[in-house]
């Protein structure tokens, strides 16, 4: 297993986001600039230059034409994914934080940071088929809950949105109204920041990762607690296979607490688990920084690991993105995996019949 390290970015990056079709990457950082990689070979594609804050996030539409980016330099923007000339730019009085397109990418829901007085707020905005018809008119703006909001997602047929943030409390609100439908039980729930939340690929259920070391699994009409993955690090990124009942954490303290001398003090492994079983089944050491944010190819068997190095002695900061290859596909489940998992799904993908290894 040979890890591919993509460089370009000069600060710490911040999100991570595959297309539909698993061929590219797009990775958004604090040096403005989010950019666009081969995801066989790790080749940088291009860059969209244009804003003048960190990019805290990112979504490309379902047909790879459209990219939208969130800044805290208090926009959002449109982009054209194969020139990256910008579309059209959002504007706000606060930080955009999070973006993602709806199903159909008709609509787009961004978020806005806490600011000079301002609450936190959802909005949704039309986005048009064609760029010059495009209008910066919320279509729906939502007060949002004290504190920042980390990520907020689409629903189910685009009926509802599904937020979280500092507050530790996930919600769902009605998209077309605004109204407040569930939140998550204070009890069951988290007890520390949200920081990252992922969707499964039928869109039936989602993760969420925080700061109190553990990440949680929702249904995501009813809210729902479903499983709870317990690990001794602050959660910052969760992602789940597409394919398989797999899931995985990353995170660890944050870099400025920790010294150089020996990464494993900091506890920034991957850690991957049992979605069912809830039980760990293996992990990615040899990072020196928090991983920051986590992405499965749509392939499942590729995932990209994003991390945040910071050497405390020169206080330099230096980012790099490791994608986990290998000549043969399925080497990866044996590295990773507990062998009866292995020919579980060997056999139900029928490569050959069920049988008992022991």
């Amino acid at each position: 297993m040979r890890p591919i390290l993509m460089k370009g970015h000069e600060r710490p990056l911040t999100f991570l986001k595959y297309n539909r079709d698993g061929d590219l990457l797009f990775s958004c950082a604090k040096d403005h600039t989010p950019t666009v990689w081969f995801a066989d070979n790790g080749e940088r594609l291009g860059t969209y230059r244009g804003h003048n804050g960190a990019v805290w996030c990112c979504d490309v539409s379902r047909n790879s034409m459209l990219l939208i980016t969130g800044s805290a330099d208090q926009t959002a923007k449109l982009w054209n994914v194969q020139t990256g000339s910008q579309l059209f730019s959002f504007n706000f009085d606060s930080p955009a934080r999070a973006v993602d397109f709806s199903v159909g990418d008709k609509l787009a829901v961004i978020t806005t940071d806490p600011f000079m007085g301002l609450p936190s707020a959802i909005h949704v905005k039309r986005i048009a088929q064609d760029p010059s018809e495009q209008t910066g008119e919320s279509v729906l703006t939502i007060k949002g809950p004290q504190g920042r909001i980390n990520r907020a997602v689409w629903g189910p047929l685009n009926k509802t949105i599904i937020s979280s943030g500092e507050d530790a409390v996930v919600r769902i609100w009605d998209s077309e109204t605004g109204k407040l439908l569930k939140e998550s039980d204070k009890e069951t729930g988290h007890k520390k920041t949200v920081t990252s939340l992922s969707k499964s690929a039928d869109g039936s259920h989602f993760l969420t990762g925080s700061l109190d070391k553990s990440a949680k699994l929702w249904d995501i009409r009813s809210l729902t607690l479903i499983k709870t993955y317990v690990t001794e690090r602050p959660v910052n990124a969760v992602a789940m296979s597409p394919l398989l009942d797999h899931v995985v954490l990353g995170g660890g303290q944050d870099a400025s607490a920790v010294t150089t001398t020996d990464h494993r003090a900091g506890k920034f492994e991957a850690k991957f688990f049992d979605k069912i079983l809830q039980e760990e089944i293996g992990g990615v050491k040899g990072h020196f920084g928090p991983i920051n944010a986590l992405a499965f190819n749509p392939d499942v068997f590729q995932a990209e690991v994003k991390m945040d190095m910071s050497g405390c002695i020169t206080s330099t900061q230096i980012t790099s993105i490791s994608r986990f290859k290998t000549p043969n596909r399925y080497m990866v489940l044996l590295i990773f995996f507990p062998l009866f998992l292995f020919t579980d799904f060997l056999s139900r993908y029928q490569f050959f019949p069920p049988f008992s290894p022991f």
